[in-house]
Parts: structure tokens; C-alpha cells; sequence
């Protein structure tokens, strides 16, 4: 799902690198959900970190056979390739876009997924990303920016130790994130999560082993606000509680401040990442200050 990330310039190279992927199958898992799942010789040294692993995107113009990128040069940290980027007339230019890694697979064949969000309610509202998710066939050819090392800087979801209780929300944009979050919380955590689709048919299979209690919250069956949902859930006396966010920034700062305040969490032990903002391009987006 797209996500606010920063652009590759900031990203150290010795973790991430660049990867030529071709899509080699697509799937609907929803109304509002496809799955593109690409492959390539170069993904023998990716390396997802898992939980919420998110990489850089870059995606061709229509009528372009590959997105169009400068060459990496030896000893660049990044400042040189986006200079060379940005230099690209737009129209040229690869369309960059941040996503969560929603899956990897070494056998029977080297594959990565991604989910794209689609707007079927709301088509004026598609951005080149959705529209290329759609159109895109086997063969079709991006390049991604993503984690050399399994421990790298673009995992976010890092909670203290000894955390005996996750307190979690994602819309459908962080759903691959959440899902990634989930599957990897051991069982002496407890969690309660609150999950955001546009569709009932959107609920994906939630797979963890933690003790978890997840409240799908589907908008087209009205579902109350996730605050008033927070805020309405009697949560456990945890010792140590950690609260993962993502997904709109609006929610996502109006939960950070409920917990904060109203429930004592701790700052520090709130991830909070704002994937989108309502009204807003992540183009527009990135060129916000809180952005940067």
C-alpha cells in the first residue's frame, strides 16, 4: 500500500538496492485490493526485513516499456542519483511511489509481492500507481528500490522490549503492513487491532500467534470511527503496551493523541506512520515539510 517514505536520496545504500522486477502474475484479493506479484534474477539479494517492510517503487509512463532511472554510480550515498532523478523531464521521469513489501518467496521460484489499493468507488480519485496496477500484465517491467540486509531502516514496527500487549490500526493502504505486523508477534503478547476497509469482501485472513482480537471496521456497513472504537474497548493492564499505527495521517494523529493522552502510552512507544493525507497526492505530500 502506498506510504509516505522518504525518497531514495535519504535511504543508506549499503542496506538497500535496486532491483529490475517484471510482474509475473496479478490477483484480486477484493473490491479494493491486487495483488502483483513480480519476479527477476536480481531478487537472490533482497532481502525483506518482514512486519511493516516498506520500499521505494518506480513505475513507467504509459507507453514506456521500463521506468525510466539514472544509473547508480560507485560511491554515491544517494545525493548525486536523486539530483539525476529530479533532472529527468517529468513525463520521462519514473513515477516513485512507496509500498509495503506484502510477501517474498525463495522457492519454487525467487517472487515478491506487492498490494495495490484500488479506487472502483471512487475513479476520478486513482492515482498512476492504481492505474498501472490495473493495467498491469505478466512481463510488464518496474524497478524497485528495496532492503539489501534483513535488518534495515525502512522496518518500522520496532517495539521495546519485553512489550506485553500491541494496540494496533491500519486502514486498507497499511493492511499488508498490519498483516506483516501480525504474523510476526510471538504468542506472549497479547494485541487488539482495529482494521479499516472500504468492503466486507476486502477482509483479509489474519494469520498470527499472538492472542490477538481484531474489530474489522468496514465503511460501507457503517462502522463506527476507529477513535470512537478505541476509545469505547476496554483495553488489558498491560506492563508494557506498544502501540502501532498507520494508514491516514488525520486518524492516525488523532489515535496517537488519545493514547498519549487519555491512556498514558508512553511517546516513545507509539509508531505512528502516515501512509497518506486526505485531499492529498503523496506527490503533494512529499513536498510538505512534515513529509521531509
Amino acid at each position: 500500500m502506498t506510504q509516505t517514505a522518504e525518497a531514495p536520496a535519504a535511504a543508506p545504500y549499503k542496506m538497500f538496492d535496486f532491483f529490475d522486477l517484471e510482474v509475473v502474475r496479478t490477483r484480486r484479493l477484493g473490491p479494493s485490493l491486487l495483488r502483483v506479484t513480480f519476479t527477476g534474477p536480481a531478487l537472490a539479494g533482497f532481502h525483506g526485513g518482514g512486519r511493516d517492510q516498506s520500499l521505494s517503487l518506480f513505475l513507467p509512463h504509459p507507453g514506456q516499456d521500463a521506468p525510466v532511472l539514472p544509473p547508480v554510480e560507485p560511491g554515491d550515498d544517494g545525493r548525486a542519483w536523486h539530483a539525476a532523478y529530479r533532472a529527468i523531464p517529468d513525463h520521462e521521469r519514473a513515477v516513485m511511489r512507496s509500498y509495503t513489501l506484502s510477501g517474498q518467496r525463495r522457492e519454487p521460484a525467487e517472487e515478491v509481492d506487492i498490494d495495490f489499493v484500488l479506487h472502483n468507488d471512487d475513479p476520478a480519485s486513482a492515482g498512476p500507481a492504481c492505474r498501472w496496477a490495473e493495467a498491469a500484465r505478466p512481463g510488464s517491467r518496474v524497478a524497485v528500490l528495496g532492503p539489501a540486509a534483513v535488518d534495515n531502516t525502512a522496518v518500522r514496527c520496532r517495539p521495546q522490549e519485553n512489550f506485553d500487549h500491541i494496540l494496533m490500526w491500519g486502514d486498507e493502504t497499511a493492511l499488508p503492513a498490519a498483516l506483516g505486523v501480525l504474523a510476526w508477534l510471538p504468542a506472549t503478547v497479547s494485541a487488539h487491532v482495529w482494521l479499516e476497509v472500504p468492503h466486507r469482501e476486502d477482509v483479509q485472513p489474519v494469520l498470527t500467534a499472538a492472542d490477538v482480537t481484531v474489530t474489522w471496521l468496514v465503511r460501507a456497513e457503517g462502522a463506527p470511527s476507529v477513535l470512537d472504537s478505541v476509545r469505547a474497548t476496554e483495553l488489558p493492564d498491560a506492563s508494557s503496551p506498544y502501540a502501532w499505527l498507520a494508514g491516514e495521517s488525520g486518524t492516525m494523529k488523532e489515535l496517537r493523541r488519545h493514547l498519549v493522552r487519555e491512556r498514558g502510552y508512553d511517546k516513545r512507544a507509539v509508531t505512528f506512520v502516515g501512509y497518506w493525507r486526505r485531499g492529498l497526492s503523496e506527490d503533494a505530500l512529499r513536498e510538505q515539510p512534515a513529509a521531509a
